[in-house]
């Protein structure tokens, strides 16, 4: 069966819709719209978690000042309250904030493993060999600082970890994690309001 020819009234009118760039600009748009508003979220994602982050290591270290005087220890609950209250202010009500306080004799020790007599010279605190309890909880550890702010003229290391949900839901999209986490520490050393305890235990490592 041979078609019929088109009509002679169609084709200008075909003519006439593919020159027809109505409506371009906003089927442009459509495509370039997802990635210009992930861009712009993104944006605003950083810009608030630096300003966080800003925020959590200044109260940090107006917080560890306070902690190194003497008799701070009575006053560590609310000097972390002032802390957690004043991060609260930039971060949703759901947000985590946990503490860290690890005193040391002196800066040097920050980070530092405790001591121990590698006798097998594996490397590895082991079979039974002597360790330093610096910390004093009867276990080698990789890190000797002891829990809470310590005494007269140690190192503290004082640590605060905020977790909250990003604020803008575009993070899925970009393959991000759905929670953000900044960790800021500060190091300060306790007044000399006494002398400081240096003693400590050895043990015997597993």
């Amino acid at each position: 069966m041979i078609p019929a020819a088109k009509s002679p009234r169609r084709r200008p009118l075909l003519r006439h819709l593919l020159g027809d760039r109505n409506g371009a600009t906003l089927t442009e748009f459509g495509l370039v719209a997802p990635v210009l508003c992930l861009m712009i979220m993104g944006i605003f994602d950083m810009a608030h978690a630096q300003y966080t982050n800003s925020l959590v290591h200044g109260v940090l270290q107006k917080a560890g000042r306070d902690l190194t005087l003497e008799g701070a220890g009575a006053n560590q609950a609310t000097i972390d309250e002032t802390v957690r209250q004043q991060v609260l202010n930039v971060v949703p009500s759901t947000s985590t904030i946990q503490f860290e306080k690890l005193s040391h004799f002196d800066f040097s020790d920050i980070g530092e493993a405790e001591e121990y007599a590698d006798d097998n010279n594996d490397g590895v605190c082991n079979d039974g060999e002597v360790f330093v309890d610096a910390n004093g909880n009867g276990q080698w550890d990789a890190n000797r600082g002891r829990d809470g702010i310590g005494g007269a003229r140690d190192a503290v290391l004082y640590t605060a970890v905020v977790t909250y949900p990003r604020l803008f839901p575009m993070y899925g999209l970009a393959g991000m994690p759905q929670e953000v986490t900044l960790r800021a520490s500060t190091v300060l050393r306790n007044q000399p309001f006494d002398e400081q305890d240096r003693s400590s235990d050895t043990g015997n490592c597993p």
